[in-house]
């Protein structure tokens, strides 16, 4: 019984047919002390000798009509069978049996009704199966047939998932290539209107009235937004494209060349920057620049009310090989209730009126790091500053 419990623990544990042939035919033989046993299945109508276990070699990869072979009675009758003699009984095709071993047997059908296979077990000499070991051959049999339900239905799952999951990529490229379209052919049209309205603002501006140099302003506001949305949508589209080259990359010498831009873009007087040496991931250096140009210019952004803006870049090796990153800053930080939406597409947490923004950035920042095998969080509190995580694997020298 034990060994049966054994087998049992062996078959919840297989994910194949293939994993559950393997630990039948060896279990079969071992409860029954056999000198060989066989797994059948049905096919049609046929019985497929799959997979054998015995001292010589029987039948293994052959086919043979229900009605001629002893695996076809028990599954066409559902019950098994106890041959002491093979010579003997009716059953038999004694002219397949007469080259092997075989001299007695015992076959019992996988699930009783509507049985898919059997399980034989054979001895080389005359011998009759006790009861008890009968009974622990068809539990094994009662169990084969949970295990292979439980496969096919796991590689059912499975499947599906794959075709969901290649649909939901289809349609990802799909929407990602039309953005990108769009995107690109607004450009031309964008540029016409930027173009004519800064003409109009340099000669004709003094010809209006206050309000239309209102109107004005605002048309030249807002085509420098849609400027922004549309430079920031073909970023979307290009983070996911194109191969992912990992070597190693220093974080801090990265981020220094960055804040560097940021310092003659937007000066800022009483701003602290602070970047830890010696941080170092595996990562691409294109995707990783526009994570830490995100991140740094979102900072920046966030904290220009403050007199004493803090920005500190630090990071921590972890046990399984590797290393957090964290962007913290002293802004105005966010509503953690709200922070499910942080990393999507136009998501903002905070007004056009407060700060200017896309609502893309963070998005590019999730693809980014998911494209190259990481993890991103963050944490916030509202007008206490805000950190961004990001976990790569640790590089080396």
């Amino acid at each position: 019984m034990a060994l049966l419990v054994d087998i049992v623990k062996q078959l919840s544990l297989a994910r194949s047919v293939e994993q559950i042939m393997a630990i039948v035919r060896h279990g079969a033989r071992e409860l029954t002390s056999a000198d060989g046993a066989t797994f059948i299945l049905r096919d049609g109508d046929l019985c497929h000798y799959a997979d054998e276990d015995a001292i010589e070699p029987l039948w293994k990869g052959q086919r043979f009509p229900m009605s001629a072979c002893v695996s076809g009675w028990v599954m066409l009758q559902r019950t098994p069978a106890v041959i002491p003699d093979i010579y003997q009984d009716p059953r038999v095709p004694v002219d397949a049996y007469r080259p092997t071993f075989v001299r007695s047997m015992a076959m019992v059908p996988i699930r009783s009704e509507s049985p898919i296979g059997a399980i034989g077990n054979y001895w080389a000499r005359p011998y009759r199966p006790s009861t008890d070991e009968v009974s622990l051959l068809q539990a094994l049999a009662d169990t084969t047939s949970v295990a292979i339900e439980n496969v096919q239905t796991l590689q059912e799952l499975e499947h599906r998932v794959q075709e969901r999951t290649a649909a939901l990529r289809e349609a990802n490229a799909g929407l990602e290539a039309f953005s990108y379209s769009v995107a690109h052919d607004l450009r031309a049209p964008l540029r016409a209107i930027s173009g004519y309205s800064g003409l109009l603002a340099d000669h004709h501006r003094s010809q209006l009235d206050a309000e239309g140099q209102g109107f004005l302003d605002r048309i030249g506001k807002s085509a420098r937004r849609m400027e922004a949305l549309i430079d920031d949508l073909i970023k979307l589209a290009h983070v996911g494209h194109g191969d992912v080259q990992h070597r190693t990359i220093d974080i801090g010498q990265l981020a220094h060349e960055i804040v560097g831009v940021l310092r003659e873009q937007s000066p800022r007087a009483g701003m602290t920057v602070r970047i830890a040496t010696g941080l170092k991931v595996v990562g691409d250096l294109g995707l990783l620049r526009v994570v830490l140009e995100n991140l740094l210019s979102n900072a920046w952004k966030y904290t220009l009310r403050r007199d004493d803006a803090l920005i500190d870049l630090q990071g921590a090796p972890t046990a399984d090989g590797q290393l957090v990153c964290q962007v913290r800053d002293n802004g105005v930080g966010f509503d953690m209730t709200a922070a499910e939406h942080l990393f999507e597409p136009f998501k903002r947490l905070h007004g056009d009126v407060e700060f200017a923004g896309t609502g893309i950035g963070l998005a590019i920042v999730r693809r980014a790091i998911h494209r190259m095998g990481g993890r991103l969080w963050a944490e916030s509190e509202k007008d206490r500053g805000a950190t961004f995580y990001f976990a790569l694997p640790l590089g080396r020298g």
